[in-house]
């Protein structure tokens, strides 16, 4: 995971990412590492001369270069050893209150959340999850569904990757939330809206503790996957 904040001309400029890595713990770790320090580098040397002649689709562009960039790199170095390996990804980029960018491959999630509900943006590309799309499984299926965690793709492990894009304006006041599926499994919607809505937020020590809380809760009803997550508040 990777949190980067800068102050520009155009205001305070967020990114955030998550990427979880399949292969094996070390080759997975690889895998997502790789493409964490990829969108990093972007955020340090290229975004800034990117926000001086400000066109969206730019960005759009870029971070769809970097996703099959590192594609072709994972695949390549995963068939040097004999391992097919692989990551997620959810990267989160808020412009001030102007704009808002996610891409996304995968199944780890990018949450929208206000004092009513939590609303997940991005959409999960798993084997349940698109039997659910197609009418053919219902939620309470697909949940305990021994396929769950089976992804159509992932950067590395997938020939062709075509990442999902969203673009949006941040609404003032509302959280969002990136997750690995590990820290959504065995907790509900409404659990993550109770958790994290704005109102319950009070600084980064209450956020960080409420956070914690929840993955711990994870934890005793018996999730063995792998829990990231991070929240971001818009003031």
């Amino acid at each position: 995971m990777c949190v980067k904040v800068a102050e520009t001309d155009l205001g305070k400029v967020v990114m955030a990412v998550i990427c979880d890595g399949m292969g094996g713990l070390a080759k997975g770790e690889i895998a997502s590492a790789s493409v964490v320090e990829a969108f990093s580098r972007w955020y340090d040397n290229e975004l800034p001369l990117q926000l001086q002649n400000y066109k969206p689709d730019e960005i759009r562009a870029r971070w769809e270069e970097i996703i099959q960039d590192m594609n072709l790199r994972i695949a390549e170095y995963g068939k040097s050893i004999g391992v097919q390996l692989g990551t997620t990804l959810s990267v989160l980029l808020l412009i001030d209150n102007k704009a808002l960018f996610i891409g996304h491959v995968g199944d780890s999630r990018v949450y929208e959340i206000d004092d009513r509900e939590s609303k997940v943006l991005t959409t999960d590309q798993t084997v349940v999850a698109n039997e659910v799309r197609l009418g053919r499984m219902t939620p309470e299926q697909a949940a305990v569904d021994p396929r769950r965690s089976v992804l159509l793709q992932c950067i590395g492990a997938s020939k062709v990757v075509n990442p999902d894009y969203l673009m949006g304006t941040p609404a003032e006041g509302k959280v969002y939330m990136l997750c690995s599926d590990g820290f959504r499994h065995l907790v509900t919607p409404e659990e993550i809206a109770s958790m994290f809505a704005p109102r319950n937020l009070v600084d980064e020590a209450d956020m960080e503790e409420r956070i914690t809380a929840l993955i711990e809760e994870n934890k005793k009803r018996g999730e063995t996957d792998n829990i990231t997550a991070l929240l971001l508040k818009l003031e």
